[in-house]
């Protein structure tokens, strides 16, 4: 187990965690909730062994693997699966032994190394990579692609891929789902909800922390408190206590009242002043209890518009996407005043194309896009935070906005998004990324859009900003596009929903959660498509092997018939040549054939022909021997 023993973390001299002392079982899959700024990361940095605790103890058992998502991905020229693959340290270092074993020709190391790769299921490591690949959105080819080719949020995905590959003990996840989409985090969910190691989880998605832990702990006020249940359970404990303990809160304050009031009346009184001074004592001792703050610190709300135009927008025939490439075909929508959607739809489908297309940002590559007079657009996607200039400070951003507006009021309105006092005049350079998203936020909301369109609002944003966010928009008496991976803010601000899939944009007739069964529906049918696919790539592989074996079989016949016929004719004149040769060499051995009356025309001429018949069965041999060799490199038919 993880043992927390009067553990105090700080960050130079500011504290985050004051004598925490808890048990962590193995098994346990545990969200770490908490503000922005409380500790989480120090904490995940400690387990990690990369920071030491100021004081106390934390344990964890020795010879546990820890995995957890590199924040850094370098551009490497490996593909994908094999950088996915590289997540199982173990696997590697058994590919490499093996390897140098095969090398040595070491055949007892090669079997130990055999035996534990088939221990560790090392064969069906690539298998799983893929699976993993999959379901965090990369297409087939994808996974062969380097991984110096992605961006910075698939190369994140390719650092969660190989987290999971890692066959860990302890998990440690720092809000995995920021560059997820919807189908994406839904898959990570249920992946982690079947771990079987101990997971420690930081986010601040209320459905997915509900859908994947069974234990919450929560850092508040420097302390760490462990709650059974998942995030909904917790927040009904939590809120069981703060009621209990606003209530001795106020029953405290009523005793307090009483004696002070005693002690103002009964102190300058002599006959009094020993029970006053007593109760002055009392006093002093008392354990003071805190207030219930259960209040967000943002509190803001997006102001209604001054007017809406009617129709709003209008895509006709509309094709998006890229000069090289066609997206979404033949898109024709309205939106009117009040509308609020949501756009729904798999990885890569276009959801992102079609916000950029209705905020003007691209043009259609046909069809028409009509604005209605008076239309003003409020567009929020992660790479307005980009254009926030480092160098100045969120109060900076506003009065260059509107140099007329009192700073005291720009003050009041940035301290709604919790930037107060010296934050407000604090360049914005070092801000998170929570901060950041904040502030682009808090531009957004003071412009007055009539028509609001939302590219993931909620990353890097923590629970009490989401549930502001979620607050501000319900209310909101504009009309909004919204893509959101977060459920929750997708059931509460949406009233209608389009399917962006395949191409197409349609209505979706459902609820989110009707999108879910969508979704698996569709992961079933892809599932079985590459199923058939593969049986018939099979098949197809099976027919072309039959007939190359059969090309092959016509190509060795091709060549061994002259062979073979060659070989018979040179044999038959080797028999021949051979014959001639022996009676003539039993000729040329009568002494007869070399007395003083022999014939020495006849003599040359015998010679002669031996001498032929002699290089002829050389020659013979030496094709003969050719034609074997050849014979045998063609082999059996």
């Amino acid at each position: 187990m993880i043992l927390l023993r009067n553990l105090v973390l700080a960050r130079g001299a500011k504290r985050l965690i004051d004598g925490a002392s808890l048990q962590l079982h193995p098994g346990w899959r545990i969200g770490l909730v908490g503000a922005n700024g409380t500790g989480k990361s120090t904490l995940f940095a400690a387990l990690r062994g990369l920071l030491h605790a100021d004081s106390g103890d934390l344990e964890i058992p020795p010879g546990w693997t820890i995995a957890h998502v590199a924040q850094e991905t370098p551009a490497l020229a490996v593909p994908a699966i094999e950088y996915a693959l590289d997540g199982d340290a173990e696997l590697r270092r058994l590919e490499a032994g093996l390897r140098d074993a095969e090398e040595k020709q070491d055949g007892i190391a090669i079997g130990e190394l055999h035996a534990r790769l088939q221990e560790i299921d090392g064969y069906g490591a690539r298998a799983r990579a893929a699976a993993l690949l999959d379901g965090l959105g990369f297409s087939t080819p994808d996974m062969s692609r380097p991984v110096a080719d992605f961006s910075g949020g698939w190369r994140m995905r390719l650092n969660l891929a190989q987290a999971l590959m890692c066959r860990s003990d302890l998990l440690l996840l720092d809000e995995p789902t920021n560059h997820l989409d919807l189908d994406a985090v839904i898959w990570l969910e249920r992946w982690l909800a079947g771990y079987r190691g101990t997971l420690m989880l930081i986010s601040h998605d209320r459905d997915f922390l509900d859908g994947c832990t069974d234990h919450i702990l929560s850092l508040a006020d420097h302390t760490l408190t462990l709650y059974s249940g998942n995030y909904s359970a917790f927040e009904e404990q939590r809120a069981a206590q703060l009621s209990q303990q606003q209530a001795m809160y106020e029953k405290q304050q009523r005793e307090v009242a009483h004696l002070e009031n005693y002690i103002r009346r009964f102190r300058a009184k002599a006959t009094k002043a020993r029970q006053a001074q007593s109760r002055i004592k009392a006093l002093d001792r008392m354990e003071r209890i805190s207030a219930a703050h259960v209040d967000t610190p943002f509190d803001f709300t997006i102001p209604a518009p001054e007017r809406a135009p009617d129709p709003m927008l209008v895509l006709d025939g509309v094709v998006a996407g890229y000069p090289d490439r066609r997206v979404l075909e033949g898109v024709g929508m309205t939106i009117r005043p009040g509308m609020r959607i949501g756009l729904l739809g798999p990885n890569g489908a276009g959801k992102s194309t079609l916000v950029r297309l209705l905020a003007g940002e691209t043009a259609p590559l046909a069809g028409t896009r009509i604005e209605g007079k008076g239309l003003e657009v409020g567009y929020f996607a992660q790479h307005q935070l980009e254009q926030l200039r480092t160098d100045e400070s969120p109060l900076a951003h506003f009065i260059r906005r509107e140099p007329q507006t009192r700073e005291q009021e720009l003050r009041d309105y940035l301290g709604g998004f919790d930037f107060r006092g010296g934050m407000a005049d604090t360049p914005v350079g070092p801000f998170s990324g929570g901060e950041k998203a904040r502030l682009a936020l808090a531009l957004l909301v003071r412009s007055r859009p009539n028509l609001m369109l939302l590219d993931e609002p909620t990353n890097h944003l923590d629970l009490e900003m989401r549930h502001a966010l979620t607050r501000a928009l319900a209310e909101y008496e504009g009309s909004m596009v919204l893509v959101s991976h977060d459920r929750a803010l997708l059931r509460t601000v949406c009233d209608a929903f389009l399917l962006v899939a395949d191409g197409r944009v349609e209505p979706f007739e459902g609820d989110l959660d009707d999108y879910l069964v969508w979704l698996e529906e569709r992961r079933a049918q892809h599932a079985a498509a590459n199923i058939d696919q593969d049986a018939a790539q099979d098949k197809a592989a099976r027919l072309q092997a039959r007939a190359d074996e059969k090309a092959e079989r016509q190509a060795k016949l091709s060549r061994r018939r002259p062979l073979a016929k060659e070989l018979e004719q040179i044999e038959r004149r080797m028999d021949g040549w051979n014959g001639e040769k022996k009676l003539l060499d039993a000729r040329l051995a009568d002494p007869a054939l070399y007395s003083g009356n022999a014939d020495s025309a006849q003599l040359q001429t015998l010679l002669k022909r031996q001498a032929e018949l002699a290089t002829l069965i050389d020659k013979g041999e030496l094709r003969w021997l050719d034609i074997q060799t050849e014979l045998e490199e063609i082999g059996e038919i």
